[in-house]
């Protein structure tokens, strides 16, 4: 049997199987896709795939399905992601573009992803400790109280309240606000603190409890374990087809209302603009043994800050939603550095 023949027909599968979710014969095979062989030929080249578990016949005198191996041998013979139409680019573009801060990005951005892919879309926040530091704001509320906000390069805010042993004034203030932004502005946030942790020295004695109080809050702010925030749009797609799911759709949906589930499995993203695909079983969550999920990493100024995924059925256009992921992924990234 031809190995090109043999990838031919199984792909002429899966995208019949996708398009219809019915089992596809060999006759519709020849018809639809100009094999240029028999219907015998193809059926002893489904045979051969049938035989290595590509794929699977649900019930007898059916036609055949694709297997979870099967759409990995067709994932994996993508040599490489499709481009957007320029339409399809012109809209996203057009969508995004009209948000003002980090909240309506990532908002628009997952919403946006659900709608081009029909799936499950799933969009984390940048991670602080992958930011860099845009800019520090020390806020007097009373004398003896300031609040330290930390903007970073995406845009996220970061905030805590500090309260000081002794009056700061507003002078003082100023200096401590200077001298914080001189030494971390374009930092990343892991190098922080080292940056800052000689700056108490600089003050007079009278001065220094509070710039210690100051700098020991901002130290906690940037190192601190921040609780990492998902947000997610389209569920109701899951719905469309309930027989996408062997049994039920309903353990999905429970996994996809763990944001520690999908920040596990956001977490194990590499930073890489090339879509990452698992499916079925390739996952490690139980409760998503049945479906795939298509993720890749986003990022401002050049390097990763965050992770978005889509959620489907192994039924799934694997082709258009790896593209649009990452065209999502890619203006999402952008619109980090415009922050």
């Amino acid at each position: 049997m031809s190995e090109d023949r043999r990838l031919a027909v199984l792909r002429a599968i899966v995208e019949d199987y996708v398009a219809t979710h019915e089992p596809v014969g060999s006759r519709a095979l020849v018809d639809r896709h100009h094999l240029n062989v028999s219907s015998a030929t193809v059926r002893n080249d489904m045979a051969a795939l049938e035989d290595e578990g590509f794929i699977a016949q649900p019930h007898t005198s059916a036609g055949r399905i694709p297997t979870d191996k099967g759409y990995r041998l067709f994932v994996d013979q993508l040599t490489e992601v499709r481009a957007l139409s320029t339409p399809e680019r012109r809209a996203i573009q057009n969508f995004l573009e009209g948000a003002f801060d980090l909240d309506e990005v990532v908002d628009r951005s997952v919403r946006l992803l659900a709608q081009l892919t029909r799936q499950v879309a799933v969009v984390q926040y940048p991670s602080l400790p992958r930011s860099s530091v845009r800019h520090v704001e020390l806020v007097s509320l009373l004398p003896t109280r300031v609040m330290v906000v930390v903007i970073a390069s995406t845009g996220r805010i970061e905030q805590r309240v500090v309260d000081l042993e002794t009056p700061m004034s507003e002078d003082v203030l100023a200096k401590v606000r200077q001298r914080i932004n001189a030494c971390v502005q374009g930092l990343r946030m892991v190098d922080v603190a080292d940056a800052i942790a000689g700056l108490p020295a600089e003050f007079a004695p009278v001065e220094r409890s509070a710039v210690v109080a100051l700098v020991a809050s901002l130290m906690e702010t940037v190192a601190g374990q921040r609780e990492e925030r998902v947000v997610i749009s389209g569920a109701a797609n899951l719905t469309r087809v309930p027989s996408d799911f062997p049994l039920t759709v309903q353990p999905v949906l429970e996994a996809l209302e763990e944001h520690v589930v999908l920040l596990k499995l956001l977490g194990e993203v590499e930073a890489s603009e090339q879509p990452t695909v698992r499916i079925g079983a390739e996952n490690d969550v139980q409760q998503l043994s049945t479906a795939s999920i298509v993720t890749s990493s986003y990022g401002g100024e050049g390097q990763a800050v965050g992770n978005l995924a889509v959620v489907g059925p192994t039924r799934m256009d694997y082709a258009a939603n790896m593209a649009s992921v990452r065209a999502v992924a890619r203006y999402l990234g952008r619109m980090m550095d415009a922050q």
